[in-house]
């Protein structure tokens, strides 16, 4: 399910196929900096389109740089060599740091008036390091709020210094526009770093964007970097970015946690980010990983398991963030050290780590520059959360992983905020029992805007075979026997609202007092196993199957806060290896997704038959002309509802059952359940 402000996630069992990586954040908006910067036309390739870019493509174009897209990732820079067109602009520059640094240090030293302002969380994303560098290199660079963050004002720089020191323990990204926008001063500067660099695979990457376009930069171990004088930069003509090392982390952990293959394209042993060594980690862990020249491929661990590690992360800091997820799936505590540079990104991204997990229930302690994970500790028969249990067998082992409850409140999801790696790295929890909420999705658009489309692709949910119908077609005990084939778990959603019926008597509410029935359904305690069911702990009998249960059922299923309230809990019935889910709504509205889709259907008077013959062999009294009055009531109120009327999928096979036996009616389903598993990798039914 997706909405404007959360996608649901349904529990996964494997990953496999290919993926071809959107370009680089940090190449492009590297690139497309060092193409203004140039004398003469670059023709860059491969650009990734997403928020970051798009303010680094605007504030060019504001600064007077002719910036044409030739076709969707293409787009040519007429270079203005080093001197904007544009002295006086104000810029906004959003959320995007791998635009505002270079672009500050840029305009700082270009001779120029400008105002760099962002979004609230950039205003809170310190800046000072690079600000006091460049105001040693005779910048004028004044706060037009707090001291050491944005947004800023610059003025045209005097030029007095040839030596600067920098901060490398809080971000290489002031290091890396620094280094971009010494050129501009036409001197030998020597930039000196305090303390340990981090990030230092960043540094690589600017080094040899700036080498591409024709700047020499001397590094002397990681302590200081010369740029010599009387270097221009000129255009390459033609650069390609690389696809996304970073993004290559999510299918990568995809890959070893849903057992594989799963091929990324884009980047791989000739890369240069520095990012394309969380593969190495992932081999730690047990993955097996095979990669050329431009690409890589994960594999599970020979025997299914992850393990966990304890790893100093300098020189992944972004992909570190998505091993504290695959943490989850691992036996054993990991330890991720050396990621104080978290703190200071689009969110401080050890906090928002921490209490995420734990929404997981993984043990998580963290420090200024560490974070240990612990992940939940969940025997395979653990009930569904709410106290559901369903099924005729109990879960296996996951694959890849040691298997975990969704979050405690699946409608409360996993907040992202408003940090694109949050919400890529959580959608691998979706290998969890139950799935993943995911709460303001659209964020990815920072880095990678169809991430959960591509993520859909390569990734296989657990499969839901629906059956719909109408009162008395013969769902419900079709569905049971399927399940019972397949060793599936079984959902009788017509179960859950007589139950809320039958509960809503006990607690003396209303069939029409929506409000109170919506928070019942909330709470009530329901559990399945095999033919038997339990209301709040008690064993339900025929009580449940009575005429006028049915038409209690059918009264509060009208209810639209009913439905929403018990959507959830359907949900969480979907969990490995499968789930035959019967209902009036199961493949419309509750499992859209579902892999196989049935709408049994039958007369009104041969569905009465049926209903008068349970009955009668239950030893209840009943009238078979009052029992087809009922159904064709039950019809007219059931297509006419507003929540979620009757109605057959337009991808559901139609089995008219009048003519058919029980028998008949299974074994149909069965082959076409066959027909549809045979397009599932032979690891999704194996424990």
């Amino acid at each position: 399910m997706t909405s404007p402000n959360f996608i649901d996630l349904p529990p996964l069992l494997t990953a496999h196929g290919t993926i071809t990586l959107p370009g680089s954040k940090s190449i492009s908006n590297r690139v497309l900096l060092l193409a203004a910067l140039s004398e003469g036309t670059t023709e860059v390739r491969d650009v990734l389109l997403s928020d970051d870019t798009e303010r680094m493509l605007d504030a060019l174009r504001i600064l007077g740089v002719g910036v044409e897209q030739l076709d969707t990732h293409v787009f040519r820079v007429q270079g203005c060599g080093g001197n904007f067109p544009v002295k006086d602009a104000e810029l906004f520059l959003g959320n995007a740091g791998t635009a505002f640094r270079p672009l500050t240090a840029a305009l700082a030293l270009s001779g120029g008036h400008y105002k760099l302002s962002g979004v609230a969380r950039m205003h809170e994303r310190p800046i000072g390091d690079l600000v006091d560098a460049l105001r040693a290199l005779g910048a004028d660079i004044r706060y037009l709020g707090n001291a050491g963050f944005p947004p800023l004002e610059i003025f045209p720089a005097k030029p007095v210094g040839d030596t600067v020191q920098v901060r490398g323990d809080v971000s290489s990204q002031f290091l890396t526009g620094l280094l971009m926008a010494l050129p501009l001063t036409g001197q030998t500067v020597k930039v000196e770093v305090v303390g340990e660099l981090i990030s230092k695979p960043y540094i690589e990457i600017t080094l040899a964007m700036m080498a591409r376009f024709g700047v020499r930069v001397e590094r002397r171990e990681w302590q200081s970097f010369v740029v010599f004088g009387g270097q221009r930069y000129r255009s390459p003509g033609t650069v390609y970015v690389e696809g996304d090392a970073s993004s290559a982390s999510y299918f990568l952990a995809a890959g070893a946690i849903g057992g594989g293959p799963l091929r990324i394209e884009g980047v791989g042993s000739d890369s240069i980010q520095g990012d394309v060594r969380f593969a190495d980690a992932l081999a730690l862990m047990g993955a097996q990983i095979e990669q050329g020249p431009n690409w890589m491929e994960a594999r599970a661990p020979a025997d299914g398991r992850l393990k966990a590690i304890d790893l100093d992360c300098n020189h992944i800091p972004d992909a570190a963030m998505t091993l504290a997820v695959a943490a989850l799936f691992a036996d054993g505590t990991t330890t991720l050290r050396n990621i104080a540079s978290w703190r200071v990104k689009e969110t401080d991204r050890i906090a928002a780590m921490a209490t995420e997990l734990r929404k997981v229930g993984a043990t998580v302690g963290e420090g200024a520059d560490f974070i240990r994970i612990t992940p939940p500790q969940t025997p395979s028969n653990s009930p569904l959360s709410g106290g559901e249990q369903s099924g005729s067998s109990p879960d296996k082992g996951r694959l890849g992983g040691v298997g975990f409850p969704s979050i405690l409140n699946p409608a409360a999801g996993i907040d992202t905020y408003d940090d694109h790696r949050m919400a890529m790295c959580f959608s691998l929890a979706a290998f969890g029992a139950e799935g993943m909420r995911i709460n303001d999705p659209g964020c990815v658009a920072k880095t990678f805007p169809d991430y959960f489309a591509a993520f859909a692709r390569v990734t296989q949910a657990v499969p839901v075979i629906a059956i719909d119908g109408p009162s008395a077609s013969g769902k419900g005990t079709v569905a049971q026997r399927v399940a019972a084939k397949l060793g599936y778990h079984f959902l009788d959603s017509g179960a859950l609202y007589r139950l809320l019926g039958l509960a809503a008597a006990q607690h003396g509410i209303a069939l029409d007092a929506e409000s109170q029935l919506a928070d019942l359904a909330a709470r009530i305690g329901i559990r399945f196993e095999g033919e038997n069911i339990w209301l709040d702990g008690a064993l339900v009998g025929d009580e449940l199957r009575t005429e006028q249960s049915g038409a209690a059922a059918s009264k509060v299923a009208a209810l639209p806060r009913v439905r929403a309230a018990l959507l959830d809990r359907q949900h969480a019935f979907r969990r490995a290896p499968g789930l035959v889910a019967d209902g009036r709504d199961m493949a419309s509205v509750v499992f859209p997704d579902a892999a196989l889709k049935i709408f049994l259907t039958a007369s009104a008077g041969a569905r009465a038959e049926r209903r008068y013959k349970q009955l009668k062999e239950k030893g209840m009294d009943a009238n078979i002309a009052a029992l087809l009055q009922d159904i064709q009531a039950r019809d007219e109120r059931d297509t006419q509802r507003s929540a979620a009327p009757l109605q057959q999928a337009p991808d559901a096979i139609l089995l008219d059952t009048t003519a058919l036996s029980i028998d008949e009616v299974v074994q149909d389903i069965e082959q076409a359940v066959q027909e549809v598993l045979a397009r599932y990798p032979a690891k999704c039914f194996t424990s």
